[in-house]
């Protein structure tokens, strides 16, 4: 497979939030082959990672041959070693990646679950947990067939009550009942003694992990957490490429590992990842899993794959995964299975 052309533009997503995310954003990926075929992908950093591809990954990856995506993976970061180990430039080689994953699975008329996973029959779907701000948004989620919720308490700030905390969770288990399973993200705004006072507290709510309590190179405070917490602490949606788990890993900083396959390296990243927590016998429940570029890998390679809800604000792609009674479906067809609904570049 020889790549032709590459190409990337950040569409206009109304109601988008207004911080790192639309100005650093989601940027979509065109990668087109000698034979015409066009593979569609999304990285991340905005501006920034567009100029990466057009400046530096376009003038090396167009021209070249390529028999497996994972190929053209190791050219880009072998290429941007010495600047990109983590941040931007990841970002923006998880949307080339992505692409050519979608152009290698579509000249096979494949689906990327059928490259992934061909020699068993295919999981349609998977249960989904939604990501809520308060119990209110809880109830109604289950009542909409979500099997579990996690509550998002970023707004509590970087030192918060810890009754305030359990106060919330007690009120969520009340509403949602005993079944479903409640998580907890702080978005890195805690310290390791906040954290490990909550967590003891939210024992009696039988709480499955509490995500990025504290920033993510916080190796040693990570550490800590994992051999003290009661409850289970969760990260690395803000981690890059293999190297970033493997520290991860070898640190014994989570229990369970959130890649983002738009901004971690991509799918060859997020198979890397898969492999290293079956080593290791770590969790893996990608960040945003119930959108296009995710759910096949978790469908296919998750032994109990469950997907988090998807961003609702990034909607450029058609179809978008559906979901239906609290799963998430994948896309059927070549590829990833999706096409772009509409491109607003700004030029």
């Amino acid at each position: 497979m020889i790549i032709s052309q590459i190409e990337a533009w950040q569409p206009t997503t109304p109601g988008s939030p207004q911080d790192w995310r639309t100005q650093l954003g989601q940027i979509v990926v065109e990668v087109t082959t000698s034979d015409g075929t066009i593979g569609i992908g999304v990285g991340g950093g905005g501006s920034a990672g567009i100029h990466i591809i057009r400046t530096v990954l376009r003038e090396r990856l167009v021209g070249m041959d390529i028999d497996h995506p994972a190929d053209a993976h190791a050219t880009m970061c072998q290429m941007t070693g010495f600047y990109g180990r983590k941040g931007l430039v990841p970002m923006a080689i998880s949307g080339v990646d992505l692409a050519i994953w979608d152009a290698y699975a579509k000249a096979s008329e494949r689906s990327i679950y059928e490259l992934l996973r061909s020699d068993v029959p295919a999981r349609d779907s998977c249960s989904i947990y939604s990501t809520v701000f308060d119990e209110k948004e809880a109830r109604s989620a289950i009542n909409n067939g979500n099997r579990d919720v996690k509550l998002h308490v970023e707004r509590f700030g970087s030192d918060p009550d810890p009754s305030l905390i359990i106060e919330l969770v007690a009120r969520t288990r009340g509403l949602i009942g005993d079944v479903p399973a409640i998580m907890i993200d702080a978005f890195g705004g805690w310290n390791v003694a906040r954290t490990l006072a909550i967590a003891e507290q939210l024992t009696p709510f039988d709480v499955s992990w509490i995500e990025e309590p504290l920033m993510p190179d916080n190796v040693e405070g990570y550490r800590e957490l994992c051999l003290h917490s009661p409850i289970p602490i969760a990260g690395g949606e803000h981690e890059y490429l293999i190297e970033g788990f493997t520290q991860i890993a070898d640190n014994l900083m989570h229990d369970v590992l959130q890649p983002d396959v738009n901004w971690c390296g991509g799918l060859t990243t997020l198979i890397e990842i898969y492999k290293l927590a079956d080593e290791r016998s770590l969790r893996v429940v990608p960040h945003r899993g119930s959108e296009p570029f995710a759910l096949p890998a978790i469908l296919a390679l998750d032994r109990s794959p469950i997907a988090e809800s998807p961003r609702r604000w990034f909607n450029v792609f058609d179809p978008p995964v559906q979901i239906v009674d609290g799963r998430a479906r994948c896309n059927h067809g070549p590829g990833f299975g999706v096409s772009i609904k509409r491109r607003d570049n700004g030029e």
